[in-house]
């Protein structure tokens, strides 16, 4: 989970390595993707470029800031008293930055001749991070009504996709597997059933008659589901999509058939999805303690954190998935991109939850900093039976990045830092789960160190 924490200059995973490179994130994601395609011209390739933009910490190149700095915003939202104007400039101002991005990619192809047979998807996530213009819909990143879970899909393929075609059928990111494969004209790996739907005939214009489908959607317990026409959210009110897209008129007590049809299908649903999880909160919703038909029910989930793949050596066990114990903490209060401070006695601990996939030696190295006068702590890391100690040493203490930001950061997001490697030893691990664990076995400088992440590096 979480967004990145350092825009300029960040430190990025390069094919199982951590490197630093120079420039605005936007910028260096498509730098290596135009090198990529130009590397793989000759034969199929593809090539996915997650940009992390428009989202918080607010940071953009100053060319593209000046541009909506002063700007007037014409397009507000909903309810404009919630909109923190300078936010949705900077947005904005991302966003000028990632049109120019996508453009050098789509040049790129024109440049190389690939243009006419390479299948472009441009898309998002989820709704806008913060309340700005959501074109009149209800509800924003986090919910699961219109506002939060619709996002625009534009697709090209000039040697045969027609321009101009518009799919007003309801999709969503699971048909894209399906899609594109026909598309593309490959097979499927694995046997799984999929729940996505092939657009492929809608895109191309060869499609009949089109089955009704159901599209359910999921957050911190709330289930919504959509249909062509009608939207049940996570309190069990129904509306019409069609009538009513910005929600504003429940419909279930017109439609009570509708309602009491869709209800049963997200009980079905969480059932299938969830199990055995499905009957304690069907239980606890029994004794009153959710907040409707829809939802309003936090999942369980006890997935460990998977490590040592043959395939994928490195393991990075960031601060964000660990558990802090005694008196350390987060460096914020959103985990996102956060590190563990305050460490400074025997009786801390920090774990990770993991599943060891092959037993093997591992390399340890930790992503630290520490007040040089305090540098000195031993310190053990264990799994199951296994323990590796160490000293913490030398002490290395950067001052925080502070000059990054163009608006303040948020309270509850971290700033970041420079992080050294402290490579602890190799440590045995046996196949299976466990708490993966870090104490102090000795403070003489009244100070452990700070966490950014464990690297474990199962030798070949």
């Amino acid at each position: 989970s979480g967004h990145w924490g350092e825009y300029f200059d960040p430190p990025l995973e390069h094919n199982g390595k951590m490197v630093r490179d120079r420039g605005y994130v936007a910028d260096l994601f498509t730098d290596r993707a135009v090198a990529f395609i130009a590397r793989n011209r000759a034969r199929p390739f593809f090539c996915y470029v997650p940009f992390n933009t428009p989202h918080s910490p607010w940071t953009v190149p100053e060319r593209d800031w000046q541009r909506f700095k002063e700007k007037a915003i014409a397009q507000t939202a909903t309810d404009p008293g919630l909109e923190e104007i300078s936010h949705t400039r900077c947005a904005l101002a991302m966003m000028e930055n990632q049109d120019a991005n996508v453009g050098r990619v789509l040049r790129t192809l024109d440049e190389l001749g690939l243009r006419e047979n390479t299948i472009v998807l441009y898309f998002s996530d989820n709704g806008p991070n913060s309340w700005r213009w959501n074109d009149g819909m209800k509800g924003r990143k986090g919910s699961v009504d219109e506002g939060g879970i619709r996002s625009p899909l534009f697709i090209s393929w000039p040697g045969r996709i027609k321009p101009g075609t518009v799919v007003r059928d309801i999709a969503g990111a699971i048909d894209l597997l399906p899609t594109l494969t026909a598309l593309a004209g490959v097979s499927r790996v694995g046997s799984k059933p999929l729940d996505g739907a092939d657009l492929s005939p809608r895109l191309l214009g060869t499609a009949g008659s089109w089955p009704e489908r159901r599209i359910f959607s999921h957050q911190n317990g709330q289930v919504s589901v959509r249909t062509p026409r009608y939207r049940l959210d996570s309190r069990g009110a129904l509306f019409d999509m069609v009538a009513d897209p910005g929600q504003t008129k429940d419909v279930a007590g017109a439609q009570p058939a509708v309602a009491d049809e869709l209800n049963r299908a997200v009980a079905a649903w969480r059932q299938e999805v969830f199990g055995p999880v499905a009957a304690q909160m069907a239980e606890a919703k029994a004794k009153g303690k959710g907040k409707g038909k829809g939802g309003g029910f936090v999942v369980p989930d006890d997935r460990p954190f998977p490590v040592g793949y043959a395939e994928f050596p490195w393991t990075p066990l960031p601060a964000r998935d660990g558990e802090a114990h005694g008196g350390v903490r987060r460096s914020a209060s959103a985990p996102n991109c956060s590190y563990f401070v305050n460490w400074k006695t025997t009786d801390d601990r920090i774990t990770w939850d993991i599943e060891v996939a092959t037993a093997g030696t591992y390399d340890v190295v930790i992503d630290y900093t520490c007040p040089v006068p305090a540098a000195g702590s031993t310190i053990e890391l264990s799994f199951q039976g296994s323990k590796l100690t160490g000293k913490v040493a030398p002490g290395w203490d950067p001052p925080l990045y502070t000059n990054q930001d163009t608006l303040p950061r948020p309270a509850g997001e971290s700033q970041m830092k420079e992080f050294r490697p402290l490579a602890l030893g190799t440590v045995r691990l046996e196949k299976g789960r466990g708490q993966l664990a870090l104490r102090a076995l000795q403070v003489p400088g009244g100070y452990v160190m700070d966490v950014r992440r464990v690297n474990l590096t199962l030798r070949k």
